[in-house]
């Protein structure tokens, strides 16, 4: 008696979706010390904002005493946290920033 080899087809279920990182909130917080002129070259320079965005921020900073300024990766997010951090300490400012989940 021969053996009859049976195919035996299996489905494998496949995820094919495309996860995305979560998204994180770059906030900018209020000082006493650091300069308008500061905060706004930063937002220009560092996140590129145009000038007219980049005032509206740093009065949202001034009078709120926070301002959402970007919404990125965690990652992307901690890189500037530093950036920020490591260009305002030399010039004496303690301007500060923060990351929150989205």
């Amino acid at each position: 008696m021969q053996a009859a080899l049976v195919a035996v087809e299996t489905e494998t279920a496949t995820d094919t979706r495309v996860r995305l990182s979560p998204h994180w909130k770059v906030i900018l917080h209020n000082d006493d010390v650091t300069t308008f002129e500061f905060v706004i070259r930063l937002l220009v320079e560092l996140f590129h904002k145009d000038l007219q965005e980049a005032v509206r921020l740093t009065n949202q900073v001034h009078h709120a005493g926070f301002a959402v300024v970007e919404i990125t990766t965690k990652e992307r997010g901690e890189l500037y946290v530093e950036q920020i951090r490591s260009l305002a300490r030399p010039r004496g400012f303690p301007l500060t920033a923060t990351l929150e989940p989205v």
